[in-house]
């Protein structure tokens, strides 16, 4: 045969016969009658398997082997699905564990298989997770940590396809029945996780005074309680109370670790507590555990739904930094991973959302509506919450088209949920600046008083940024002489933030009132500044607002100075180093020969550089303490 160039030597260690092309191969096997060749095939399995080869070798083979109810092919089949689901591979996994359930297993083996199959498709078929998942818990005798697992899986599958309601009182249900105390807490935290996503959740206000209490009793030792701790950062930032609680509960969640690849445990809590930095003016930190978290995902070959939100949320991050372009890229992706995951509507709206406001700022209004329109935006009306808030983004760009009527009901109703949840941090969503916005131009009264209430929540929460945006939408709709010091007002804490793009905003805003109250120095100053800001941001729109504030007040533009966006200059690096030692800016002044004015300059770019406000000083120092000037 070898003459006749039929096999030739192979190339393994053992010098094995193969065959010269695949298509002789494919002849001379179909051509061996069928049962015939699964009595080959079987005693190829055993072979391997006795051979060392391990239960993938043996597993090809067992799918051609007709089933026979043998529990030792079972648990081949099951343990090779296994070593394709850590490579990554689920179809291969989806393939061998649907092989394992027709053999069938014993019936005690029923129900973690149905689990394991579940896991198999949860990425790329979370509907038929649901079917999995539900045969599953109908199995009897179900051991109790291995029904808390599928117990999650099930509602974690119910919400990626939009069915929270029905997650909810799963979860519920498995709550009030768990007698275990570890998994009764986990129950309740699941409970708590989808209870919020839920957009009508019933009893919101007194959900969080439970998740309180809760959170106060927990030292945070096992993995369910730091689950505890997470969600209540995360309910604290929402309900805008003052961002160092937000901030210290996430820290203590985050002590013994978390990952995103839990397939019993889920990536909602993590990434939840990572945007709590976002949220806190600490971007950075929450960049930091996101490219952790894809980074898992992408080594177990999960490139579904959870890649997908990750990719989109990652976007939402680089767009409160003001890094607009990036932001761009990062949801693109984001939105092309979930548009290939069926069912997986949450994550598409979360990755349109985002896509849209990074275009806004971007000054590209007709491609913003072009993608609202693809995606019927202006209709939606999802179970779960989303972020940015879908109505309330859709309403930025009723506002960017100048349709302010139709903007301010939009937004009214979505205050009038948020109030009912007791969610009223303007940094997670901007309603009350946006409807004064829509309401500045037929009720300017009203409006100032919806923008001195968000004001009120936004000092409340204490992020410079949210401060900052909130003052300068204060300042827009107060207009005249009145503005100048809410403009100032804003730039001085926006300068204490790590949001380029909102700062880049209220300095030109400012800059143009300065010019129109004759102060024309003052006015260049500011406008030269937000330009610059807006032409590193990538917000073209923004820069040629400023282009043209200045050709108004008959200035022209200083050339640009272009630097490195996370590289700091030494002076830059000593101020940080003196301002996380708990200096104060007349003493770091005093030290460097610097005035004040100059010293706040320097860190205000120290903050946008390196994302994060001066409480992550001291932290991003340690993490880089070699960093070069």
């Amino acid at each position: 045969m070898r003459t006749s160039r039929i096999l030739t030597d192979g190339h393994g260690p053992e010098g094995e016969l193969e065959f010269v092309h695949p298509l002789i191969a494919t002849t001379i096997y179909r051509s061996i009658r069928r049962a015939f060749r699964a009595g080959l095939h079987n005693a190829a399995a055993e072979a391997v398997l006795a051979a060392g080869y391990g239960p993938t070798a043996a597993a090809r083979h067992l799918l051609e082997v007709p089933c026979e109810g043998r529990p030792e092919a079972v648990a081949c089949l099951r343990e090779a699905a296994r070593e394709y689901l850590h490579a990554g591979a689920t179809e291969a996994a989806r393939r061998l564990l649907n092989r394992a359930l027709q053999e069938p297993p014993l019936p005690e083996d029923r129900a973690a298989l149905l689990h394991e199959l579940a896991c198999a498709t949860f990425l790329i078929e979370p509907v038929a997770t649901v079917r999995h998942l539900r045969q599953a818990l109908a199995e009897p005798d179900v051991d109790p940590d291995l029904r808390a697992s599928i117990v999650f899986r099930l509602t974690q599958a119910l919400a990626h396809t939009d069915q929270l309601a029905k997650a909810v009182t799963v979860a519920a249900e498995e709550a009030k029945q768990a007698t275990n105390p570890r998994v009764k807490l986990r129950m309740q935290a699941d409970h708590f996780v989808w209870s919020m996503i839920r957009t009508d959740d019933p009893d919101s206000p007194a959900r969080s005074r439970t998740l309180a209490r809760l959170a106060e009793q927990l030292p945070g030792r096992s993995l369910e309680e730091r689950y505890i701790l997470g969600l209540r950062a995360w309910d604290a930032a929402l309900r805008g109370e003052p961002r160092q609680t937000a901030l210290a509960y996430a820290e203590k969640a985050l002590l013994g670790g978390m990952s995103w690849t839990d397939e019993n445990r889920g990536f909602e809590v993590p990434a939840s507590v990572a945007l709590v930095f976002m949220y806190g003016d600490q971007p950075r930190r929450a960049e930091g555990l996101f490219n952790k978290g894809i980074a898992e995902c992408v080594a177990k070959g999960w490139r579904g739904s959870h890649l997908a939100l990750g990719q989109a949320l990652a976007g939402y991050i680089r767009y409160h930094r003001g890094c607009l372009a990036e932001a761009e890229d990062l949801v693109r992706e984001g939105l092309r991973i979930a548009n290939k995951v069926e069912g997986a509507v949450p994550a598409q709206w979360y990755g349109v959302s985002v896509l849209i406001q990074t275009l806004l700022a971007r000054g590209r209004v007709t491609e913003a509506r072009a993608l609202a329109d693809e995606h019927h935006f202006g209709d939606i009306t999802p179970n779960a919450v989303i972020y940015p808030d879908p109505r309330t983004v859709y309403a930025e760009l009723l506002l960017a088209e100048e349709r302010h009527a139709e903007a301010a009901p939009l937004l009214a109703s979505v205050g009038d949920w948020l109030d009912k949840r007791g969610w009223r941090n303007p940094a997670w969503c901007p309603w009350q600046l946006r409807l004064a916005s829509a309401l500045a131009p037929t009720a300017p009264d009203e409006a100032v008083g919806h923008a001195q209430e968000a004001v009120k929540r936004a000092r409340d929460f204490g992020a410079a940024s949210t401060i900052g945006q909130a003052l300068h939408t204060l300042a827009e709709v107060t207009g005249g002489p009145a503005a100048l010091d809410l403009y100032a007002e804003a730039v001085d804490h926006l300068e204490q933030s790590p949001a380029a793009y909102e700062l880049a905003r209220a300095q030109i805003g400012h800059g143009a009132a300065l010019s129109r109250d004759g102060q024309l120095q003052e006015a260049a100053d500011r406008l030269y500044q937000g330009l610059e800001g807006a032409v590193h941001c990538g917000a073209a729109a923004l820069a040629a607002q400023a282009r043209t504030e200045l050709s108004a007040a008959g200035l022209r533009p200083l050339p640009l100075r272009y630097v490195q966006a996370d590289t700091l200059t030494a002076p830059e690096r000593r101020t940080a180093e003196l301002s996380a030692q708990g200096h104060p800016v007349a003493v770091i002044a005093k030290e460097l020969r610097l005035t004040e004015q100059g010293v706040r300059q320097l860190l205000s770019s120290v903050y946008r550089k390196i994302g994060t406000d001066a409480a992550g000083l001291a932290g991003f120092l340690e993490s880089c303490p070699r960093m070069r000037p």
